[in-house]
């Protein structure tokens, strides 16, 4: 791998620097429990070799050339059906039935190939509409509650910088990166960073910006953000984060234990928040610290 390969996804200290690095630098080497496809996956499908960023949103409506894979015109003996476009577009329509109708988030969840981020064995399950293992006891969402909560969380404005808690395989922070200018993303299981930053560097994509550490702290050193989106449920929101929403800026996460809400946190002041609980949905819970 050359210099230039490694600079794909940047770590949060490549482009801040206060406080300890993030990388591998004083960190032992750690082995994922379920070595994901994506590495391998994109040198059997040839991903581009050019740099920048291999996805495009243009006038809220997505121009983006799939990654990587075959064109869906052409037969590919050496390679799984559901490469094909057109396996993400049925996945993408029935998320769009299920009521999200943000063409710019449904764009983004075409684009990105959800089998990459899966475990081999389950990637024919990949385009269904179902959360699936990743190890370490997390799971990779389900398409629709993954655009349902951008969807929620972007409201038809721009967003600028947005901040991930719960990078897992990386999958949600590469469709963020197509609706958002600046991704970061944050991750306290130290093999699943691992496992994203594996993921994502073969898509080669720039904007988006990986920390290890704990999620409910946020990443004030980087705030304010313009949405904050949640991958696990705590039994409440923790004010750290709130805090570090701009105001205007929009914090979508799922809330309660047995019984989980999505819950909508707007930042309407500078001491002044509101509140709104849309639909039920099912999350790993929100721990604190690193492991």
């Amino acid at each position: 791998m050359t210099e230039k390969d490694k600079r794909f996804p940047l770590l949060l200290s490549a482009v801040v620097g206060q406080g300890k690095r993030s990388d591998d630098r004083h960190q032992p080497a750690i082995k994922t429990e379920m070595p994901q496809t994506a590495m391998r996956n994109a040198v059997k499908h040839a991903l581009p070799k050019s740099g920048g960023h291999p996805l495009s949103v243009r006038s809220g409506v997505q121009t983006a050339r799939a990654i990587p894979g075959p064109n869906p015109s052409t037969p590919d003996h050496t390679s799984k059906p559901l490469v094909s476009a057109n396996i993400r577009k049925a996945m993408v329509a029935k998320v769009a039935q299920q009521g999200v109708a943000d063409n710019v988030v449904l764009g983004a969840l075409e684009a990105i190939p959800r089998h990459l981020f899966i475990e081999s064995g389950l990637s024919g399950q990949a385009y269904i509409d179902a959360s699936l293992p990743i190890g370490h006891h997390q799971t990779i969402s389900k398409p629709y509650i993954v655009a349902r909560m951008i969807e929620i969380m972007r409201n038809g404005g721009e967003l600028r910088s947005v901040l991930e808690i719960g990078t897992g395989c990386g999958y949600q922070a590469a469709v963020l990166s197509l609706v958002a200018k600046e991704v970061y993303s944050i991750e306290r299981i130290k093999a699943l960073h691992e496992l994203a930053k594996n993921n994502l560097r073969p898509m080669r994509i720039p904007n988006i910006r990986l920390h290890y550490g704990d999620g409910m702290l946020g990443l004030p050193q980087v705030a304010p953000f313009d949405g904050i989106i949640l991958a696990a449920a705590g039994l409440e929101v923790p004010q750290a984060l709130l805090e570090q929403l701009t105001i205007g800026g929009r914090l979508i996460a799922p809330v309660g234990a047995g019984h989980q809400v999505l819950q909508l946190i707007e930042r309407v002041a500078q001491l002044e928040w509101k509140s709104s609980i849309l639909e039920q949905c099912h999350f790993v819970p929100l721990r604190q610290g690193v492991i």
